[in-house]
């Protein structure tokens, strides 16, 4: 159960990241918000990159040691992993819109509690609608569980593609491709996985491939 200060600040971040009409405007909300532990012990504000205009939103779970030193999302070995990956199919970072669940790290790389989880998914959904992104990329089981509201474990989730389903501007009812994949840190310490990911990474492939040009 939440207690109702929590509530206050899961309104609260509602509340601000309804109001942000730019990411710019977003990410400044976000770095002045103090209704999250988590921001008084990370290093780093740990925000989207590269455009936002990518046709590719790729959401990854809390951010880690590296993102938090970096301030920046998929740093690192697994960042550096992740580029080959998005290499393999034709892809550069900055083709892609890199984000994390939480904006923050958890101390220790610990799981986020599920008040912190609520209280800092408004920040994410936001970026959601800001970019209308054509496509989704759930690269871990909390971002894919959290996004889609699932309860399904990652290696029967993974390769599947499910509606993300939000709304738009006035209320109207939308929803974009997702499709969810092991994340490039979980590869590293479980590389007999990749094959799964070279799977995954051919079927985003081929949906990229039906989407109407830019």
């Amino acid at each position: 159960m939440i207690a109702i200060n929590d509530s206050e600040m899961v309104a609260a971040a509602h509340t601000l990241a309804a109001q942000a009409t730019s990411l710019e405007a977003l990410r400044l909300a976000i770095a002045g918000f103090d209704g999250c532990a988590l921001a008084s012990t990370a290093k780093n504000l740990v925000f989207h990159e590269t455009a936002p205009s990518a046709r590719i939103m790729l959401i990854g779970d809390a951010p880690r040691r590296d993102e938090d030193l970096e301030g920046r999302p998929f740093a690192g070995d697994a960042g550096r992993l992740l580029d080959r990956m998005l290499a393999s199919i034709g892809l550069e970072r900055h083709d892609v819109y890199l984000a994390h669940l939480l904006p923050w790290r958890p101390p220790g790389d610990r799981a986020p509690t599920p008040i912190e989880q609520a209280i800092c998914m408004p920040f994410v959904t936001r970026q959601i609608e800001l970019c209308a992104p054509d496509i989704l990329v759930f690269a871990g089981g909390a971002a894919a569980k959290h996004m889609l509201g699932v309860n399904t474990p990652l290696p029967k989730l993974r390769g599947q593609w499910k509606d993300y389903d939000y709304k738009v501007a006035g209320g109207a009812d939308a929803a974009i491709p997702a499709l969810t994949m092991f994340a490039p840190d979980y590869l590293l310490r479980h590389p007999a996985h990749k094959r799964f990911a070279w799977q995954d990474l051919l079927a985003l492939k081929a949906r990229l491939e039906t989407l109407p040009s830019h």
